[in-house]
């Protein structure tokens, strides 16, 4: 009887033990009373968003990606950048991506249509800056689909972008980049597939009046508002083709993408600009003499300038990332 007795405390020590050693992030982990205020923020986010239905994130899903907000979060402390916010329709975007790559086997930037980046968010609807980062993963064997699999395997994406070493490591400073300030990201999981987008974006104006289209020589008046704490500084426009659908094989020898092509439409100067200042906004007109695609960069800064003088964008960011499609 002491013996049987013994055996099972002795298992029930070795269970406690296992417990306590385990890694909290196997565990599974009650909400806070603040991280359900956070959950319950967000899960009204995405029910009012509508563009990208089809890539809408379960309840689940988005309970395990404020998990990783949290992650994020905690890494860009450490090199003193500010908090991430959850972004929903950049989030889609993601999941979109995600799922492609996944399905098509290749990991990368550019998706099946030839879209890089900024021009897959613009597509969607979105208007700001964006940067991203990707991840992929794959077995022989078969992954086992749940909510702690898929959480564990973006936690994993994550830190192998954090673990980069100059001079490669564009993934970690694109984590650690001060002007972020929100993020989306996107997961799938196939049965042998995995895949983990991060898609950060630079958030500091609003906008009126984008068109997602135009005809060659349309006049159009775009409509920028800023926090009332900041001035307009510089308007760069670039132009390229249209994007050319591109091959799993293609798009697997593909590597970084450069935020902008080398073809510069219209440069608008800060002077310039505070000509259409009304208040805190801005009312640009503009006209396009090509057919091709217009992606637009903004610069702003805490002072307005008037009058020429020597402008330099080095160490500022873009706070924008307008698309706009020309047709003849």
């Amino acid at each position: 009887m002491f013996r049987k007795t013994w055996k099972t405390v002795k298992i029930l020590i070795l269970i406690v033990i296992v417990l306590v050693c385990l890694p909290h992030s196997i565990l599974p982990r009650q909400m806070s009373d603040s991280e359900k205020n956070d959950f319950e923020y967000y899960k009204n986010e995405n029910n009012k968003e509508l563009r990208l239905s089809d890539y809408k994130d379960s309840d689940e899903a988005l309970k395990i990606k404020l998990i990783q907000i949290d992650i994020i979060n905690r890494n860009r402390k450490k090199y003193k950048a500010g908090p991430v916010k959850l972004d929903i329709l950049a989030s889609r975007v993601a999941n979109k991506m995600s799922m492609e790559a996944a399905e098509n086997n290749f990991v990368g930037h550019w998706n099946m249509a030839g879209e890089k980046p900024y021009q897959r968010y613009a597509f969607a609807g979105g208007y700001d800056h964006v940067s991203e980062n990707a991840f992929g993963e794959w077995t022989t064997d078969r992954y086992v689909y749940s909510l702690a699999t898929i959480s564990e395997m973006m936690k994993k994406g994550h830190d192998s972008f954090m673990s980069e070493r100059a001079p490669a490591d564009g993934h970690k400073k694109n984590i650690i980049d001060k002007f972020h300030n929100f993020v989306g990201i996107g997961f799938y999981l196939s049965d042998n597939q995995f895949r983990y987008y991060e898609e950060f974006i630079d958030r500091y104006f609003e906008f009126e009046n984008i068109p997602s289209e135009l005809r060659v020589d349309e006049p159009v008046s775009i409509t920028v508002k800023t926090n009332g704490e900041s001035f307009l500084y510089y308007l760069i426009i670039y132009r390229e083709k249209f994007p050319s659908a591109l091959t799993p094989a293609q798009l697997r020898k593909k590597g970084s993408y450069e935020d902008y092509t080398n073809e510069e439409y219209l440069k608008i100067t800060a002077w310039d600009l505070a000509r259409y200042r009304d208040g805190s906004s801005y009312r640009i007109p503009l006209r396009f003499s090509k057919e091709g695609f217009y992606y637009i960069h903004i610069y702003s800064d805490k002072k307005e300038i008037t009058k020429s003088s020597s402008l330099n964008t080095k160490g500022k960011t873009p706070a924008s990332g307008i698309g706009i499609k020309v047709n003849k």
